[in-house]
């Protein structure tokens, strides 16, 4: 059809001011990709007709002007006392000491785009960016102490340690190290088989890159290994980064405007994640995922996973409805009978739920990011766009997002019987993540098409190595952790006495635990063993799963060893961490067997 041939023509277009047009088509779309596309229109066409979703009034989408636009930017970043507020050792103040030089400098020029706006309006900012940055090299000397810069196009990483070796039959650009800041490793963007690779977007891709990752030399950790408050830092972090990322890329990132209305409090459909979480935990203490989300997935494994279509094929509109008014008023109260639904019931209550949040699973303000990736001509910096915006999201978004992505992959796994392919799961998904809203909406939808589907289908095909938090993320916390220990000041000679008798105490104490060092010796807790506490001797080659095998497992349950306080709150060991790497750059944390909560 005239629509469908528009359609097409939209799908290739980028919407971002730095990204180049795509190359011209260089052979018509195949028949299974037509289908993978008519899949997609057709799932758009179901919402539709549903009707459902969170209204227009809930959110004004729209671009923010540049003093509000670089001022909510510093208040996410973690820096919004740089623009109001003393300026005095602090939180901001200890987030700029970590950065990098390219980091630094991008902060300063948001901060002076906001002076200079600010100016403009014949206002006078309360702080102006040579009171932050005194002198024109002092971006350089505050990342100083973690700039890891690469001139040009990044070459091949060389690691001494045998075990992060990376094999010579891998390419270059399929090499991912977390170790250094991603906007470090960006070159200049050229023509070749990258773009054509990332343009080329076809059902199931034969030619999707695998990418190997160089183990860190401090061990691989999951989001789920570090502490919820560490995790929080990580943000602003992140953001810092990407935002430097997309700039080297030459992208500009856009944010929408929120406005803050009232959104409902009790109920399934239309309630804010953090609203369901927290009414989720009065009933099942530790809930990380909504319960009612949980059991439709639930429900969907047991039924659905060889069901042909499954996701695909909608239920009874009138059905749907009927059983969305039954949630509502029986779920909480456990009346609710699961044994009425079936697969394509739950497949489309799955998908309404998305759809219905208040504020979209990707979080609005992040949205227009998200859509940017898809401009990105290489497939790493892609991921590693990705990467950031997963490290981006809140807690409840970014765990909600998992547990539908794990659920998805199984349903990839089960093509063979249920005739659905990574391409057509994402064709189906993709118009349910990515929920445009506004008077241009449909414009953008077109144009956004096999982009959105593009990249559901990497967060599926990728999503363990997205939910690693990249090292030099952690680096960065860690350092903000010792920028920001509280530095107590004597306000009298007895207080002097005792802080001089503490010192002197500390001392002894540094001087054992360099001992210590010296040996290689690190003690372990095990509080829930009946040998609570044990010495080790540790050697270049001692890993977590060494000092794990030492203790017996009681009651049937594994046990991770954990560190401890130091430069971090609490961190997860993966088994096969090299514990003397970590013992160097966390001297001072205990070294803790236990449970994990997750």
């Amino acid at each position: 059809s005239s629509l469908r041939k528009v359609q097409y023509q939209a799908i290739g277009r980028m919407s971002s001011p730095g990204a180049r047009p795509p190359p011209p088509p260089q052979h018509s779309p195949s028949r299974d990709s037509m289908d993978s596309m008519e899949d997609y229109w057709s799932e758009v066409k179901n919402i539709v007709e549903d009707g459902q979703g969170a209204g227009d009034e809930l959110v004004e989408r729209g671009s923010m002007d540049e003093a509000e636009l670089e001022e909510d930017w510093l208040q996410e970043a973690g820096l919004s006392t740089l623009v109001s507020g003393p300026l005095v050792d602090g939180p901001a103040e200890a987030l700029l000491s970590t950065l990098t030089r390219s980091q630094a400098a991008m902060v300063r020029k948001r901060l002076d785009n906001y002076t200079q706006t600010m100016r403009k309006r014949n206002k006078q900012p309360m702080r102006h960016v040579r009171d932050v940055f005194s002198t024109p090299d002092s971006s350089v000397r505050l990342g100083a102490s973690m700039c890891m810069c690469v001139s040009g196009r990044s070459s091949r990483p060389v690691f001494p340690d045998e075990d992060r070796r990376v094999p010579e039959s891998v390419p270059e650009q399929n090499i991912l190290s977390f170790e250094v800041p991603y906007s470090e490793g960006v070159g200049s963007p050229r023509k070749g088989s990258d773009w054509q690779e990332c343009q080329r977007i076809r059902k199931d891709d034969p030619d999707q890159p695998t990418f190997h990752i160089v183990k860190p030399k401090l061990g691989v950790t999951r989001v789920y290994d570090l502490s919820s408050e560490d995790m929080k830092k990580v943000g602003p972090f992140a953001l810092i980064e990407l935002t430097t990322f997309y700039d080297c890329l030459g992208i500009e990132l856009k944010r929408n405007r929120i406005v803050r209305n009232k959104t409902r409090e009790s109920g399934i459909f239309g309630v804010p994640l953090t609203t369901l979480l927290e009414n989720d935990q009065k009933k099942l203490p530790g809930s990380r995922v909504p319960l009612v989300f949980k059991k439709l997935l639930s429900k969907l494994e047991q039924t659905g996973l060889q069901t042909e279509g499954i996701l695909r094929v909608p239920g009874s509109a009138s059905r749907v409805k009927h059983l969305r008014q039954e949630l509502e008023s029986k779920f909480y109260e456990d009346r609710f009978d699961w044994e009425q639904v079936r697969h394509n019931d739950a497949a489309g209550l799955l998908k309404m739920f998305i759809r219905e949040l208040p504020h979209p699973l990707l979080t609005l303000q992040h949205l227009p990011a998200f859509t940017a990736a898809q401009n990105i001509i290489s497939p790493r910096y892609q991921i590693q766009a990705l990467h950031l915006l997963v490290m981006l999201l809140p807690e409840p978004n970014r765990d909600t997002l998992k547990a539908l992505l794990e659920f998805l992959r199984k349903v990839v796994a089960h093509e063979e019987q249920n005739r659905m392919s990574l391409w057509n799961v994402s064709m189906i998904v993709a118009p349910n993540l990515f929920t445009y809203r506004g008077k241009n909406a449909r414009q953008e939808e077109m144009q956004g098409a096999a982009g959105a589907a593009n990249l559901v289908r990497l967060l599926i095909t990728h999503q363990d190595l997205l939910w690693m938090v990249p090292c030099f993320l952690i680096s960065h916390v860690r350092k903000m952790n010792e920028a920001s220990a509280p530095k107590k000041t004597p306000s009298s000679e007895k207080s002097k006495r005792k802080l001089l008798k503490r010192w002197n105490t500390e001392r002894e104490k540094e001087r054992s635990e360099i001992t210590d060092l010296r040996e290689g010796v690190i003690r372990v807790h095990a509080p829930q063993h009946t040998k609570v506490s044990m010495a080790i001797l540790l050697d270049k080659k001692t890993k977590a799963q060494d000092v794990m095998a030492r203790f017996d497992i009681e009651n049937g349950h594994k046990q991770f060893l954990f560190e401890v306080g130091g430069n971090i709150g609490e961190r997860c060991l993966d088994p096969e961490t090299h514990l003397l790497n970590v013992y160097r750059v966390n001297p001072h944390c205990e070294w803790v067997l236990k449970q994990r909560t997750t």
